[in-house]
C-alpha cells in the first residue's frame, strides 16, 4: 500500500506546485481591459492648477475618449504640496485604481513611493533619472519628459539682449525645478555670463524671492518650475516695476502677463502623446518596455509680446517674430 500511495503523494505535489507557479505568472503579466466591457478605474494626480497641467490633463481626457473604452477617473490636486501628493497616493492605492497618472515630477514620486503594484504613467516630468523614476525597482513606470532646451532659451534670451546677468528664481522642492537651475546655470557659464538664483518653497514666496535679485540682473528666466509658473503674474510685476526683461519656458502661462518671450512646448499635445501611452499600458504592453518618451525640442512654441517689448525699449528680431506662434500687440494677439 505505501508503495502505491508513495508515488501517487508526489504527483499531486507536483501538480499543485505547478498551478500555483502558473497563476503566480499569470498575475505578474500586464492586464489587457476589454474595451467594451470592463471600466477601467484611472487615477490622475496634478501637482496644481496651472494652464500647462491643465492642458496635460485635457489632451489625456480627449484621447483616451477616442479609445472607445469604458473609463472612470479620478482627479486629485495636491495644490502645490508635496504631503497632500503623498495622500493622494495612498487615496489611489486604498482605492485600488487599475493605472495611476501622475502629472508633473512629485506626484509622480509620491505614486512610486507609495503604490507600484499597478502601472504608473509619468507627464511632465523634466528628468525621470535624476526624479528616481527610472532603474531597478521602476519596471511599472514609464511616461513622458519635457526636458527644457535651456541653451537653445539661453541663445534666444541673447539675441533680444546684451546679458550680463541673468536671474532664475526655482523652487528647491521640486526636482525638475533645481535640475533646470543647474543646467542653466552651467550654460551661463559656458557664455561667460553671471547666474544669480533665488529658491522658493511655495508659489507666496515668489514676489519676494524675485525682489531679493532684480537689482543685480539683467534678465530674469523661469523654467518649467510649476511653483514658480503659478506665481508668474507676481513674478511679472516685480520685473516690470524694474524695467528688467522676463523670459518663460511656458508658453501656457504667459498669456495675460507681462511675459516679453516664451518659448515652451504645446502641452495639450504633450497630453495626447501621454494618453497614448496609456493606451498601450491598457492593451497589455509593459512600462518598461515604453520606457521615456521625450518631447522634441525642435517642436518649441514661440511666444512674443511686443507690447511688453515697447515698455522696455526693446526691439526683438524679425526672425522671432515671423517664427512666433503667438504674437501680442497693442493688447490683443496678431
Amino acid at each position: 500500500m505505501k508503495r502505491i500511495i508513495i508515488p501517487v503523494f508526489i504527483i499531486l505535489s507536483a501538480v499543485l506546485a505547478f498551478t500555483v507557479f502558473a497563476q503566480g505568472t499569470k498575475e505578474t503579466a500586464p492586464t489587457a481591459f476589454d474595451t467594451d466591457e470592463e471600466i477601467v478605474k484611472i487615477g490622475i494626480s496634478k501637482l496644481m492648477p496651472h494652464p500647462a497641467l491643465d492642458a496635460i490633463e485635457q489632451g489625456i481626457k480627449d484621447y483616451l475618449a477616442t479609445t472607445g473604452r469604458n473609463i472612470s477617473y479620478d482627479v486629485q490636486n495636491a495644490n502645490g504640496e508635496i504631503a497632500a501628493a503623498s495622500q493622494i497616493a495612498q487615496l489611489f492605492k486604498n482605492e485600488k485604481t487599475d493605472i495611476n497618472i501622475a502629472i508633473a515630477t512629485p506626484t509622480a514620486q509620491a505614486i512610486a513611493n507609495t503604490d507600484l503594484s499597478v502601472p504608473l504613467v509619468f507627464s511632465s516630468v523634466t528628468d525621470p533619472v535624476s526624479a528616481g523614476l527610472l532603474g531597478e525597482g521602476m519596471e511599472n513606470v514609464c511616461g513622458v519628459s519635457d526636458m527644457v532646451p535651456v541653451r537653445a532659451h539661453l541663445d534666444l534670451i541673447s539675441s533680444i539682449k546684451e546679458i550680463k546677468t541673468l536671474g532664475m528664481i526655482y523652487t528647491m522642492g521640486e526636482a525638475n525645478g533645481v535640475v533646470l537651475m543647474e543646467e542653466m546655470k552651467k550654460a551661463c557659464e559656458e557664455k561667460g555670463i553671471g547666474f544669480v538664483s533665488a529658491s522658493v518653497v511655495n508659489s507666496s514666496e515668489v514676489r519676494m524671492a524675485a525682489e531679493s535679485i532684480i537689482d543685480r540682473v539683467d534678465a530674469v528666466y523661469v523654467a518649467t518650475d510649476n511653483t514658480v509658473i503659478s506665481a508668474i503674474t507676481a513674478l511679472s510685476d516685480v520685473c516690470m516695476a524694474h524695467k528688467i526683461p522676463l523670459f518663460s519656458a511656458d508658453t501656457t502661462s504667459s498669456y495675460d502677463t507681462e511675459v516679453l518671450l516664451a518659448g515652451g512646448f504645446d502641452y495639450y499635445a504633450s497630453g495626447v502623446l501621454t494618453g497614448r501611452i496609456v493606451e498601450k499600458v491598457l492593451s497589455g504592453k509593459k512600462p518598461e518596455e515604453i520606457g521615456t518618451e521625450y518631447l522634441d525640442a525642435s517642436s518649441l512654441e514661440i511666444y512674443v509680446n511686443l507690447d511688453v517689448a515697447r515698455k522696455l525699449g526693446l526691439d526683438i528680431p524679425e526672425d522671432i517674430i515671423n517664427d512666433a506662434k503667438t504674437v501680442i500687440k497693442d493688447g490683443r494677439q496678431v
